[in-house]
């Protein structure tokens, strides 16, 4: 299944993630009326008392990256049990109650042993950087409401990684980057469109395409849009002759065939957003 993306709000640069979050959420739900929401990855900039408890409220599932404070810094210090889920990783998870809470959270945490993992993601406990044992590993820490094992807190987690797959092609193949116009509107305007363009290239890929491996735009352009061609007139009537190779010919007769019947089957039974980006200029 191919990715979307739901909404968008252009903001100063200068606004940090977290600021009006909820507003932003509740207009992407509103925008997706009737379709579920299974699950909301968020990242530390958004690990807010308030937006935990919205979230909670809503009977929403999520697992969000926890800040590094000094409170969790110790509380990742006090861990002794450790499971061992692979090489040089390991996983733990416990209740705890942060000062601004009215109620326990579950925290699950993971440590990776830099000696087996020497490109592991994640932080140093700063406030034990002296202690040997502390700078041999990286940690990271999430707080979640699902009841899952730790390591499948961890997994659904690093699933968002493929959010900045999304950034990354936006950016790049629909240039939401290259440009800035003088006019706050006008700028959001052109990013609409941009957006509007990726998702009608989602369209495309999901049900015209139909490949378990999403290409992305500047693979597309060149393997199926960007074809050599020319008219020649047979019988009366124009025809378009196409520059392909015999072993892409059936390929692309089939995407051609598929393309006169589709029927737009814009349907989910759930969707999947880590909502890290709203995209500022």
């Amino acid at each position: 299944m191919s990715n979307w993306w739901p909404n968008m709000w252009l903001r100063s640069g200068d606004t940090s993630s977290a600021n009006n979050f909820l507003g932003f959420l509740e207009d992407t739900l509103n925008k997706l009326k009737n379709k579920t929401v299974s699950l909301l990855r968020l990242d530390s900039g958004f690990f807010q008392t308030n937006i935990l408890e919205y979230l909670e409220q809503k009977g929403m599932d999520y697992v969000e990256a926890v800040k590094f404070s000094s409170p969790f810094q110790k509380l990742i210090a006090r861990s002794y049990t450790w499971l061992l889920l692979d090489t040089g990783i390991e996983v733990c998870d416990q209740l705890y109650q942060s000062a601004s809470w009215d109620k326990p959270r579950r925290i699950v945490m993971v440590r990776q042993r830099l000696k087996d993992r020497p490109q592991a993601t994640g932080k140093q406990l700063r406030l034990f950087s002296e202690e040997e044992i502390y700078r041999n590993y990286r940690y990271s820490a999430y707080v979640t409401n699902l009841k899952f094992a730790p390591a499948e807190i961890w997994r659904l987690y690093r699933e968002r990684d493929d959010a900045e797959n999304i950034i990354k092609e936006l950016k790049y193949d629909f240039g939401f980057d290259s440009f800035n116009l003088k006019d706050f509107y006008a700028t959001e305007a052109a990013l609409t469109f941009a957006m509007i363009a990726y998702n009608l290239m989602a369209l495309f890929r999901t049900f015209v395409l139909q490949e378990k491996t999403q290409k992305t735009l500047s693979t597309l352009r060149y393997r199926t849009f960007a074809i050599g061609a020319y008219f020649e007139k047979l019988n009366g009537k124009l025809a378009l002759k196409i520059a392909l190779s015999k072993k892409r010919r059936q390929c692309f007769s089939g995407i051609w065939n598929y393309s006169k019947v589709f029927n737009y089957p814009f349907q989910f039974s759930n969707a999947k957003f880590g909502f890290k980006h709203q995209i500022t200029k």
